[in-house]
């Protein structure tokens, strides 16, 4: 149970990583008109999931699970991680997140094996390596781990969208309720995968970052 709660925590609205500023992309599918109502926000969200950034985020943050307890594997797992970002917006998004969240972490439930990982990682920290690096040092289980945080994944880029799209509450909780057993079922299917077993192929999402860099008028800075 205490488990449970600390993940539901660490992946709430309320934790000071700075999530509400970043849409992912978003933003500028919203401007090009690949979002625009309830339909296609579940579509473009089911890409993200199925053959987007979620998928390879879940990979790395079960690496770096079991890297808590290997530095060597932890750095390797991080660079890989950051070295994946294809634009500068969305290596920000993960960059500032993970370090935000390793050390909110280290701050609020210190540990001596948290500590040995935020040692290992004293820079640029990507965000589902620093998840999954935490879960681990505090001997949270792998698997409830990938699961909240491919459902916080979702959660906010709903919430993303309730700002930036014509889309209201209820049609975001329609989303979410509709992603769920998707997001259950990709945390089960990465289990034990290697690090070579990330990729994604979303590649107008990809582009469409780029292009939000010089977006006329944002409110997000991915």
């Amino acid at each position: 149970m205490t488990d449970a709660l600390r993940l539901m925590a660490w992946l709430s609205p309320t934790y000071p990583v700075g999530a509400y500023a970043y849409s992912h992309g978003l933003e500028w599918a919203v401007e090009a008109g690949d979002v625009c109502d309830e339909a296609s926000l579940a579509l473009w969200l089911d890409d993200v999931v199925e053959r987007g950034s979620l998928r390879s985020d879940l990979i790395l943050a079960d690496n770096a699970h079991r890297g808590a307890a290997d530095a060597a594997l932890l750095v390797e797992v991080n660079a890989l991680a950051l070295s994946l970002a294809p634009s500068r917006e969305l290596h920000l998004e993960t960059s500032q997140q993970g370090r935000s969240f390793l050390d909110a972490t280290l701050q609020a439930w210190p540990c001596s094996g948290l500590e040995g990982v935020a040692a290992a990682l004293p820079e640029a920290v990507a965000y589902p390596v620093a998840v999954g690096a935490a879960a681990g040092a505090h001997g949270i289980a792998a698997g409830p781990m990938r699961a909240a945080y491919g459902l916080a994944f979702v959660q906010n880029l709903v919430s993303a969208a309730l700002r930036a799209a014509p889309v209201g509450q209820a049609a975001g909780t329609r989303v979410i309720a509709g992603l769920t057993p998707r997001v259950a079922a990709l945390a089960d299917s990465v289990t034990g995968l290697d690090p070579d077993a990330v990729g994604s192929a979303t590649f107008r999402l990809d582009l469409g970052s780029f292009r939000h860099e010089t977006q006329y008028s944002r409110i997000f800075r991915s």
